[in-house]
């Protein structure tokens, strides 16, 4: 194991514990104050846990608690954070805040650039060695940044939304060059963007008022979410109730469906099913087995060429021409129905 953690900050709830191995990458997501940028800044060193340890390839980060009182200054810990802006000192080329990690290690001026040189082409920047900051756009001086982090030779890289505040051509380049470099190198990333857990990371840690709420493999996470936050990064209709029979038993009553395996009758279970599913009906619709939830519309938002009806903590996605035809508007009283052959029931 290459890293392990847990810590507790009392004054803003957090109390969250996670682990890493040698090359995994770890999605952590999260409403907003969720504790996301807690867990980043105690790792890094930047916040100071009331309790806890960490330890990364073997050397203690803190200990903290229990009679301890071990820590490790941030400079010292063979962490690096990479934050949404780039933060490259203005006054040096590109070059020379590559060369500046390794410099800072005492690495010879000559073999620092020359080290520099070979990341900035490793992230496809080396043309930008000369330039400063103010010569870059922000795609490329968060390349740099890149750079920048990986040749300080971190044991661990954190990543505080790296493409949040780049634009839509830039953030995909961006996506392409950190899957790449990440491969082979342990590495915790901010998002809020579930293609950066799809593409850059092994798994997804939920993060919900301090605690998490949820982890897995990411691609188990995003097809059988079992919290509410994971639903919607995967766009899912999400139903908390308890097991009952061919469903579970909700506040909104009985919701039919099915199971992969037997879930014991009592047990807190959820129903879950993609919008895309959902049909709108103006009346009650009766035939084949379905589910039917009254509810008000809240919101018609685009999505995608189709139109997702929002209601009672519910979605549907319907063409242009059946909104038209049925005439929705928000504060109108439909019935969402969905077959029990669309539902997957499973264990809370």
């Amino acid at each position: 194991m290459t890293f392990s953690f847990q810590a507790a900050v009392d004054e803003r709830g957090f109390d969250a514990a996670l682990s890493l191995g040698p090359t995994d990458t770890v999605a952590v997501m999260g409403p907003n104050g969720a504790g996301k940028s807690t867990l980043l800044s105690v790792i890094a060193g930047l916040v100071r846990p009331d309790r806890g340890r960490a330890e990364l390839n073997g050397r203690t980060l803190f200990h903290l608690g229990e009679g301890w009182e071990r820590w490790t200054a941030p400079h010292h810990r063979g962490t690096a954070l990479l934050a949404q802006e780039p933060l490259l000192f203005p006054h040096l080329t590109a070059a020379d805040n590559v060369a500046f990690g390794p410099r800072s290690a005492g690495t010879p001026r000559r073999q620092a650039m020359e080290q520099a040189v070979r990341w900035l082409d490793d992230v496809e920047a080396g043309d930008l060695a000369d330039r400063r900051p103010a010569e870059l756009s922000g795609g490329q001086a968060q390349r740099v940044a890149v750079a920048r982090a990986l040749a300080a030779d971190p044991g661990l890289l954190l990543l505080d939304e790296p493409m949040a505040a780049l634009d839509i051509h830039s953030a995909p380049l961006l996506r392409r060059l950190l899957k790449r470099v990440l491969a082979d190198r342990p590495a915790i990333i901010i998002t809020h963007d579930v293609l950066d857990a799809l593409m850059l990371a092994d798994r997804v840690v939920i993060l919900e008022s301090g605690r998490i709420a949820e982890e897995g493999p990411t691609r188990q996470v995003l097809q059988k979410p079992r919290s509410a936050f994971a639903a919607g990064l995967a766009g899912l209709n999400f139903v908390v109730g308890t097991s009952a029979g061919d469903g579970i038993l909700a506040s909104r009553g009985h919701i039919a469906g099915h199971s992969e395996d037997p879930v014991p009758a009592g047990r807190p279970a959820v129903a879950v099913f993609p919008p895309s599913a959902v049909s709108v009906f103006l009346t009650d619709a009766h035939g084949s087995p379905r589910n039917s939830f009254a509810v008000a519309i809240t919101d018609l938002e685009p999505h995608g060429d189709q139109v997702r009806v929002r209601g009672g903590g519910l979605a549907a996605d319907i063409t242009p021409a059946a909104l038209t035809d049925l005439g929705l508007v928000p504060g109108m009283t439909v019935h969402l129905v969905v077959k029990a052959a669309a539902v997957s029931v499973y264990p809370l």
